[in-house]
């Protein structure tokens, strides 16, 4: 079944990049995540809040005010006491973009992302292991401004693994 989902995946996206009319690469930073609200730390007790999220992906414009397209999250945190571990969280997610409102200063949209978080659980006394969880991004309301023809910056109120705040920018290739 994983496999098949993964073949679509990959298909879908192909599709899309084969069909786009513009593609564009998308940094950005993001504040209290889904991994520091949620238990994706495999119970381990005493963990501190992870220092946020730094995300990567790429969109491509399949119609005109909807974008689609892969991106890569990742952040990682420790925990408190004689035992000191780390654990590093890794997000892949397919997400969606609907722009609902634009002007020639500010375009406001809203985005969906859903996908896999990987815990690598990095234990002081003893081997690492991975653990795997339902990753997603939820964000209502998001605005970038264009900066010039082909760089926007944005900023993105929602919540999941990229975090309950998002600011960065987008490159148009």
């Amino acid at each position: 079944m994983k496999k098949l989902f993964l073949f679509l995946t990959i298909l879908f996206c192909g599709v899309a990049a084969g069909s786009a009319q513009n593609t564009e690469i998308t940094i950005g930073y993001g504040g209290y995540t889904q991994m520091d609200a949620t238990d994706c730390h495999d119970d381990w007790s005493h963990v501190n809040n992870a220092w946020g999220a730094l995300t990567a992906g790429v969109n491509f414009r399949v119609l005109s005010n909807f974008w689609i397209g892969p991106s890569y999250t990742f952040s990682s945190t420790t925990t408190k006491g004689e035992h000191h571990s780390s654990i590093a969280y890794h997000a892949i997610m397919l997400n969606g973009r609907y722009e609902y409102y634009s002007n020639r200063i500010v375009t406001l949209y809203g985005r969906v992302g859903l996908g896999a978080e990987i815990s690598h659980m990095m234990p002081r006394h003893d081997d690492a292991y991975n653990k795997t969880y339902f990753a997603y991004q939820f964000t209502p309301l998001g605005a970038q401004v264009g900066i010039s023809r082909t760089a926007m910056m944005f900023g993105e109120l929602g919540f999941g693994a990229q975090g309950l705040i998002q600011v960065g920018f987008r490159f148009r290739i």
